[in-house]
């Protein structure tokens, strides 16, 4: 199987050694992406509500990156420090997607990446 990786110019290059997003045959795997503001490579500031929002603009350049949108993605997978703000989350999460909705998993974590408050992963249908 090839596997190619998927890049968008729009976004700092990741903190560690992983891709934005790998196609492997019908399937493309997005990295978890956090709130970081391509410009300086930081956490945006402003708390989960500003990162997730930040989240979304960097999860739409990957998939434009690939030729795909929010319409393309099957499976969410949404990790927070702090479940009490997950309707925060939520809110922003349903302006992007439209039914059906993706399947998705969200999961407490005790920390992320950056400090982060939220990070959120994609799988596409290629």
């Amino acid at each position: 199987m090839t596997k190619i990786a998927i890049v968008s110019s729009k976004l700092a290059p990741p903190v560690g050694p992983f891709s934005q997003a790998i196609r492997a045959g019908g399937t493309i795997f997005f990295s978890g992406q956090a709130g970081q503001d391509p410009a300086t490579g930081k956490l945006v500031e402003g708390g989960v509500a500003a990162e997730a929002e930040r989240i979304f603009l960097n999860l739409a350049a990957v998939l434009e990156a690939a030729g795909k949108n929010f319409d393309d993605v099957v499976r969410v997978g949404v990790f927070l420090t702090d479940m009490s703000d997950f309707a925060t989350v939520n809110g922003i999460y349903a302006r992007h997607f439209s039914q059906p909705y993706p399947a998705r998993t969200t999961i407490a974590a005790a920390a992320l990446p950056l400090g982060a408050g939220v990070e959120i992963d994609l799988i596409v249908a290629a």
